[in-house]
Order: C-alpha cells, then sequence, then structure tokens
C-alpha cells in the first residue's frame, strides 16, 4: 500500500474511533438520562425537580472538568481510554444504586467523564487528521454525540420497557461493547499530555491585542453562554414535554432519536463551512434556528411541529461548538486555549442554570411553555446581538 493510502487509512481509523469516542462520552454518559428521566418519573422514583437536579448536576461536572483539562498532564490517549471505562461504570451505575445522592454523585463524575473525553479525544483526533493531511474528516469526530444520542434515544426507551435499572444496564454494557471495538486505536505512547489540536502554523489572529478583538472575545464568552442555557432545557427534558403534549402516543419516544440524527447532518455540513465566512454571522444563523426549533414545541405541540423542532435544535448543536471555537482562534491564533475555555465555561454555567430553571416552575406551573419561551428569547437575543457584532466590525470596511 502507497504511503498516501496508508495515510487516508489512518485518518480514517483514527476519525471514526474518536466518532465512537464521543458517541460514548457524550451521546451515552452525558445525555442517556434525557430518555430514561421520563422512565423514572414514571416509575415515581424521581419528580421533575430532582430530575433537573440531576442534570444540572451532571452539567456541572462537565463544566468542572472542561477547565480542568489545562492542568492535566497525562497523555491523551490515557485520559480517552480511563474517561471510556469510567462511563461505562458510570452508567452501570446508575442501574445498581437506588438512591437520590448517589445518582447525583454518578451524574457528576459522569459529567467530569464526559468533558475529559471530548477535549482529550478531540484533541487526539484532530492531531491525527493534521499529521495524515486529512483534516476535513474532522466533522466524522463530531457526528459522534449525534449518533451516541440517537442510540439512547432508541435504546433507551425500548430497554425502559423493563424498567429504568435494565434501561441503564443495558447502555452500560452497550458503552463496553463498543469502547472493546476501538481500544487499541488509542494506542499511542507519543501523544503529548494535552487536550488540545496539533499545532497549527503560527498566526497572530485578527489583531489579537486590539481593542476590537478584546471586544470581540467578551462577546463571544457572553454570547456562547446563552447558547448552552438556550438548548439545554429541551434537550435535557424533550421526551416529557413531548409526552404531556401528546398524552397516549408512541411518538414522543423518537424526538430525541431525531435530535440526535439531526446533529449528524449539522457536523459534517458545519466542517465544511469555508473559512473566510464570518464565524459571528454563522452563529447568529445558528442560534436562529435553534430558537426556532424551541418556539415549535410551545407553538406548534404536535408531532409535526416536534419533529421539525427537534430537527432545527440538533442540526446546529455541534456546528454551533464548531463556529465558536473557530472563532476564538481566528482572535487569539495559537494562544486561543485561554479563550476557548472561558467560553467553554460560560456554556457551562448556561447548561447548569436551565434545567434549574426550567424543572420546578414546569412543576409548579404543570407546563414547560413558559421555560421554553424565555429559553428562545435567549437564543433569539444571542442570534441578534452576534449579527449586530458582525454588523459592526464591517462598518469600517463600508465606510
Amino acid at each position: 500500500m502507497s504511503e498516501i493510502g496508508r495515510d487516508r487509512r489512518g485518518a480514517w481509523r483514527a476519525a471514526l474511533a474518536c466518532m465512537v469516542t464521543l458517541a460514548v462520552a457524550m451521546g451515552l454518559g452525558r445525555f442517556a438520562f434525557t430518555p430514561m428521566l421520563p422512565i423514572m418519573l414514571h416509575e415515581g422514583k424521581l419528580e421533575l425537580a430532582g430530575g433537573g437536579v440531576l442534570a444540572s448536576l451532571n452539567y456541572l461536572g462537565y463544566f468542572f472538568g472542561a477547565v480542568s483539562c489545562a492542568a492535566i498532564g497525562i497523555k491523551a490517549s490515557s485520559m480517552v481510554r480511563g474517561g471510556l471505562v469510567a462511563t461505562a461504570a458510570l452508567l452501570l451505575g446508575m442501574g445498581l444504586l437506588h438512591s437520590f445522592i448517589g445518582w447525583g454523585v454518578l451524574r457528576t463524575a459522569a459529567g467530569v467523564m464526559s468533558a475529559w473525553v471530548f477535549v482529550f479525544a478531540s484533541g487526539w483526533g484532530m492531531r491525527r487528521l493534521a499529521e495524515t493531511n486529512a483534516p476535513t474528516l474532522a466533522g466524522v469526530i463530531y457526528t459522534g454525540p449525534g449518533i451516541g444520542i440517537a442510540m439512547t434515544g432508541l435504546l433507551g426507551g425500548a430497554l425502559g420497557r423493563w424498567g429504568s435499572e435494565a434501561g441503564w444496564m443495558g447502555l452500560g454494557l452497550l458503552a463496553i461493547a463498543l469502547i472493546a471495538v476501538i481500544w487499541r486505536v488509542f494506542d499511542d505512547g507519543e501523544q503529548p499530555a494535552s487536550g488540545t489540536a496539533a499545532p497549527a502554523p503560527v498566526t497572530a489572529g485578527a489583531a489579537a491585542g486590539t481593542a476590537a478583538a478584546r471586544s470581540d472575545a467578551i462577546w463571544l464568552v457572553a454570547l456562547y453562554g446563552l447558547a448552552g442555557f438556550g438548548y439545554i432545557i429541551t434537550a435535557t427534558f424533550l421526551p416529557v414535554i413531548a409526552r404531556q403534549a401528546l398524552p397516549g402516543s408512541s411518538w414522543p419516544d423518537f424526538f430525541w432519536p431525531l435530535f440526535g440524527l439531526a446533529i449528524i447532518p449539522g457536523a459534517l455540513i458545519g466542517a465544511r463551512a469555508p473559512t473566510h465566512w464570518d464565524n459571528r454571522l454563522l452563529l447568529a444563523v445558528a442560534y436562529a434556528l435553534q430558537a426556532l426549533g424551541v418556539v415549535l414545541s410551545v407553538a406548534w405541540p404536535t408531532i409535526g411541529g416536534f419533529a421539525l423542532g427537534s430537527l432545527l435544535l440538533g442540526m446546529p448543536f455541534t456546528a454551533i461548538t464548531l463556529f465558536a471555537m473557530r472563532e476564538a482562534r481566528r482572535l487569539r491564533g495559537n494562544a486561543a486555549a485561554g479563550l476557548i475555555g472561558y467560553a467553554t465555561a460560560s456554556y457551562g454555567v448556561g447548561q447548569i442554570i436551565g434545567p434549574l430553571f426550567a424543572a420546578p416552575l414546569a412543576q409548579r406551573t404543570g407546563s414547560f411553555e413558559l421555560p421554553l419561551l424565555v429559553a428562545a428569547a435567549a437564543l433569539a437575543l444571542g442570534a441578534v446581538l452576534f449579527a449586530v457584532v458582525w454588523s459592526k466590525s464591517r462598518a469600517p470596511l463600508a465606510a
């Protein structure tokens, strides 16, 4: 086989391994709670407010995991393997333990593991793609969360018919099987102890030290938090919301997998967006699509409304992350790690606040209508402000 052929094969092997890794860490480890929550509510093991607390604990763990990555000095392949094993164990633990405190500890730890695996697997995979001259395969890597979410939606509900314990245990066993398939791919003793991607050619960024760049960085951090808050209420409670709107229907079990499937084309399309397109305008469009998706579940609470809303919420999900990280690199070049960390922390805070705000309010009023409208307003505000920042940046050029 030629060297080019070996490189191409190695690139696909790395991309697919990272895709499966993110499916396990994000789709199963982080978001399995979404399809399992209505089952646990039906069994009387949780109240809605308690479910919101467990969801926020998971997002709190993700927050701490993300901000701690820069201080970890363990090679990427070891972090990925360890995080995957821990993720499978934590899924099994949700079926074995029967206390709220125990579930809280497990969901918090699962959030930490998902952040560590996401950061280090992304860095490992992006470096491998750079080494094999296949950067366009990055979109393949980031289809992983969507694939995992689709699996949890389809399998979680089916397994949950035998009870939530069986559902959690089944997802844990699925994680073990997937980990076994990709385990040897991460046999790498040369990767640096960092979750960051391969160094790109040194660039200064877009006038990184200027007042305009500093202002853009502040806007990015602030508005990225609105994305975390805006999507997370639907992403946490979608099956519960749909069951309230469509009592007795079998369709609510399919909207969450549809959300996951929509992420796949969104990731592939987002990764191929030309680099000369302005990231702020792309983010404005993505936020607007998600806002419309959230509004549809309130304004059109039918099978068609929920289906279209799930598609509109899911397609920009990973693309928003890609565009935000690309904007950070535009502003800071190779020194973007700090800005990415601040933006990720802001996103994490939004995710933590969302369920804590929505679940008690929905439990008191008997409806998610108000929380969803607030979430949609946050996304719409983010879209408008990103468009304003983009427009102002073009004003001197027009003059």
